[in-house]
């Protein structure tokens, strides 16, 4: 009997150091976790004649033109849509290295109003001026960088250039090569 009270006293001790060594209050406010980007090895670039990986053709339809020009292609591209009520700019740019840090702080010094969200599993966030409410940026973290759509309606064209942007963000995002 002596030996299970010694044996039941040395749970109960070492149970209770355990318990005391563990309980902690921690200051500060949950957050989400985060291990960066989902696909660190993939690359959005420019590829087979696509921006973003997307085909020309998908960012008209996706933005309800009747026609599509790009003008400029590489590292960023851009394209101006044609629609009956007149035109639309949108740019793509992916930089390879970047960080949603250093762009989100861009942003904000360029005076840049930035709401942060996640676009496919991916952290990103949209930007606006009040100097030009009919623009947006949408960006997000993606492959070893970030990449971003910029839209702009030109007057009369359109009326939620953000809500465009993070389509074309998230188009790119969940597309296949």
């Amino acid at each position: 009997m002596r030996w299970r009270c010694g044996k039941l006293a040395a749970v109960v001790v070492a149970g209770t150091v355990t318990v005391a060594a563990c309980a902690q209050t921690v200051d500060g406010s949950a957050r989400r976790a985060t291990t960066g980007a989902p696909d660190p090895e993939r690359s959005y670039g420019y590829v087979d004649n696509r921006c973003g990986l997307l085909q020309d053709s998908t960012v008209q339809d996706m933005l309800g033109a009747e026609s599509v020009v790009r003008p400029y292609s590489g590292a960023v591209c851009q394209y101006v849509l044609v629609r009956t009520n007149g035109l639309v700019d949108v740019v793509f740019s992916w930089f390879e290295t970047g960080t949603l840090d250093r762009e989100r702080d861009l942003a904000t010094d360029r005076g840049a109003q930035v709401m942060d969200t996640d676009i496919e599993r991916h952290p990103a966030f949209t930007a606006t001026t009040e100097e030009n409410p009919a623009a947006c940026a949408a960006t997000a973290a993606a492959g070893t960088g970030v990449l971003t759509w910029w839209v702009q309606f030109r007057p009369g064209t359109g009326s939620n250039a953000c809500r465009d942007a993070e389509a074309l963000l998230a188009a790119t995002l969940s597309s296949d090569m």
